[in-house]
């Protein structure tokens, strides 16, 4: 398996190694080796999540508070989509970054997100399916979002028209307001976290 790590601090791509023949194709989804390799730490496993979209729904932009937060190592079983990792951690070099990774069933990669940074994708063709493997479980409570189509983060969604957003993912704040609201992580805290789950091992 193939590991790169992206261009925002804390994520990587996860490239595997496909065998094919006549019967079909066998692979490993998930080493968690290499993860540890690039990441410094296990990934703790508390949820796994399933997700089919129809072409052009975009979903995100997510986060959820540090610590815990909920890292999440991504993959697209069925179809494409384009999956995007905006930096929102205050303080952070690269700070209302994004960087896009195009996630389908025929290279069968995978991204890694770290603790406190922010996910979303857009479904490239219909009944794309994405599965999401979890650090920490769902909780309403501690969940954030930020609206995918603030022109300040300025991703550019490969649809044609409006993309089709969940009801809260409309009324989310734009970067700057959930900046003034004091709801993003800072980065030094994302940094300690990540740092503590390393010395656990």
């Amino acid at each position: 398996m193939k590991v790169t790590p992206l261009s925002i601090e804390g994520a990587w791509e996860f490239t595997p190694l496909q065998f094919g023949d006549s019967r079909g194709m066998f692979m490993e989804l998930y080493k968690a080796e290499r993860m540890e390799e690039a990441v410094g730490h296990a990934l703790d496993l508390r949820q796994a999540n399933l997700s089919v979209s129809a072409a052009g729904v975009v979903r995100g932009i997510h986060f959820a508070d540090v610590p815990p937060s909920q890292a999440k190592y991504v993959t697209c079983v069925k179809g494409a989509v384009l999956d995007v990792i905006v930096d929102i951690r205050v303080g952070s070099p690269t700070f209302g970054k994004w960087e896009g990774v195009r996630l389908d069933d025929e290279t069968r990669n995978a991204v890694y997100l770290s603790e406190g940074l922010g996910h979303g994708f857009c479904a490239l063709t219909e009944g794309a399916t994405v599965t999401y493997l979890c650090s920490e479980g769902y909780a309403p409570q501690r969940e954030r979002g930020l609206h995918p189509l603030d022109a300040e983060i300025g991703v550019r969604w490969p649809v044609s028209g409006e993309p089709e957003l969940s009801a809260k993912d409309e009324q989310a704040p734009t970067l700057a307001q959930a900046l003034e609201l004091g709801i993003l992580p800072k980065y030094e805290d994302c940094v300690a976290y990540r740092r503590s789950l390393a010395s656990a091992l």
